[in-house]
């Protein structure tokens, strides 16, 4: 499995994975990991099965289904074989937030060395839709997960996810952190007085506070 790094190695690990459409190399993944290993985190980021076989032979393919996805996510990181911080772009952070609960399930001698979440642009649900069982995970979650996610993200708008908590269908300890009139990509409109870069250099900051804090 090819893996790309960011950063300095001696820095706290962040793995960072992709969204359901676009691979590691996509601009905002490049982006997000060169910031992040600029403020000393080491991130590495890796393709899921389906990307690597779409590399392979240029066919779009769908996301393999989440067995396949969180077993290749586990490999990773067993293969680093240090204490990681694992997160996402959409799909991939969701991924990871399943990882971390299912690891808290565990016998301690089978965990693996997961330290937190930190996930950019949660999708809580698809557009227009329930979220049906992808909440399930997040109810009872009390691990370290951070949520940076724009407030009129169509996968989970503030005011959804806000009734979420109140509701207790997701745990009130999830730390979410909110960039103003943010889409599913972090992206403003203009009207907002922000633009897309700030609010993605916020989200930079906002994890890497993150992971150091975990890492101490």
């Amino acid at each position: 499995m090819e893996l790309l790094q960011n950063g300095p190695k001696d820095g706290p690990v962040y793995l960072f994975a992709h969204g359901a459409g676009a691979d590691m190399n996509s601009e905002f993944m490049t982006q997000v990991a060169e910031k992040l290993g600029e403020k000393g985190v080491r991130v590495v980021r890796f393709n899921f099965p389906y990307m690597i076989k779409r590399a392979e032979d240029g066919k779009r393919r769908p996301p393999d289904r989440a067995p396949k996805l969180l077993a290749a996510y586990e490999e990773v990181i067993q293969h680093l074989g240090c204490p990681v911080v694992i997160g996402g772009k959409s799909m991939g952070g969701r991924m990871s937030s399943m990882l971390l609960a299912d690891n808290a399930l565990r016998p301690e001698e089978d965990r693996l060395a997961i330290l937190g979440s930190a996930c950019l642009g949660f999708p809580f649900h698809a557009p227009g839709k329930e979220p049906k069982d992808r909440l399930d995970h997040l109810e009872a979650l009390t691990q370290p997960l951070l949520i940076v996610q724009g407030s009129r993200d169509t996968m989970g708008t503030k005011e959804e996810i806000i009734d979420y908590i109140n509701e207790k269908r997701i745990s009130s300890s999830i730390q979410m952190a909110w960039l103003e009139d943010g889409n599913h990509d972090l992206k403003p409109r203009k009207v907002s007085g922000f633009s897309h870069q700030e609010h993605i250099e916020s989200a930079i900051e906002q994890v890497a506070e993150f992971v150091f804090k975990l890492q101490r």
